[in-house]
C-alpha cells in the first residue's frame, strides 16, 4: 500500500477544527514563486500548479524508468500547499486585493528525496515533455513553531478562522510572526473542481513566536 503524508502524519494534514499551537519540522517541498489573482484563468498560480505536478509525478513514476531513487518506496503525492504574503502587508492578507498576490506554490517531497534526484526529474520532464520546468524550485523550509486550524468552507471566508487562530495566539502567551521568510500557509485537502465551496477543507497555519508583552 502506499504511503500516504496525510494519514500517516495527520498532526500537520488533518488537524483539528479548532485553532491549536504546533512545531512543524523542516521539510523539503517543490516549490515555484509567482504573483497575481489565483482566480485568473492562464495566470502565473494555475500555471504553477502544472509544474509542480509534472515533476512531483515524475519523481514519483522514476521506479518505473532505468533511473531508480534509492531508498524508494511508493508513495501517494502530498497535497498542494500555498505561502502568500502582499508587499506592504505584515501580518495580514486583503482578500479583496487578489492581484496583488505573492505566492509560493509547493509540494511536500518525501525525505530520500535529494537535490540530485530533483535535478534529474526537472532534465527528464524537460526532455520528454519538451516544456520550460525552470521555475521550479528545490525548497528546504523550516516552519517552526506555528498557530494552525482546519479551515471548512471557501478561501473567501477564511479571515473569520485566522480571527480565531490570532485570539487563540494571544491568550497562549505568543504573538504572530508573520515576516521573510514565514508566511501565511495554506494545505489544499480538497480539489475545488470536484467539491462545492461549503466543503472546501484547508489547512491555515500562521508562523508565531513568544510574547514580549
Amino acid at each position: 500500500m502506499a504511503f500516504d503524508y496525510k494519514k500517516e502524519y495527520k498532526e500537520y494534514y488533518l488537524p483539528a477544527k479548532h485553532p491549536h499551537i504546533i512545531t512543524i519540522p523542516p521539510m523539503n517541498y517543490l516549490a515555484v514563486c509567482g504573483h497575481g489573482d489565483p482566480n485568473l484563468e492562464g495566470g502565473e498560480y494555475k500555471r504553477s500548479i502544472e509544474l509542480l505536478y509534472a515533476i512531483a509525478f515524475t519523481l514519483k513514476m522514476s521506479k518505473k524508468s532505468d533511473y531508480q531513487i534509492k531508498g524508494y518506496f511508493d508513495y501517494v503525492v502530498p497535497p498542494l500547499e500555498g505561502f502568500w504574503w502582499q508587499d506592504g502587508q505584515v501580518q495580514a492578507i486583503d482578500y479583496t486585493n487578489k492581484d496583488q498576490f505573492n505566492f509560493i506554490s509547493a509540494i511536500r517531497l518525501p525525505d530520500f528525496i535529494t537535490r540530485t534526484d530533483f535535478d534529474w526529474a526537472v532534465k527528464t520532464a524537460t526532455e520528454k515533455k519538451c516544456q520550460d520546468f525552470s521555475k521550479v524550485q528545490f525548497l528546504s523550509y523550516d516552519e517552526g513553531l506555528c498557530v494552525q486550524c482546519l479551515h471548512l468552507g471557501s478561501y473567501d471566508s477564511e479571515p473569520a478562522t485566522i480571527t480565531a487562530m490570532s485570539q487563540h495566539t494571544t491568550e497562549q502567551g505568543y504573538e504572530l510572526d508573520i515576516q521573510n521568510p514565514r508566511y501565511h500557509h495554506e494545505i489544499y485537502l480538497s480539489d475545488p473542481r470536484r467539491c462545492s465551496e461549503d466543503k472546501l477543507k484547508t489547512v491555515i497555519r500562521h508562523p508565531i513566536k513568544k510574547s514580549n508583552s
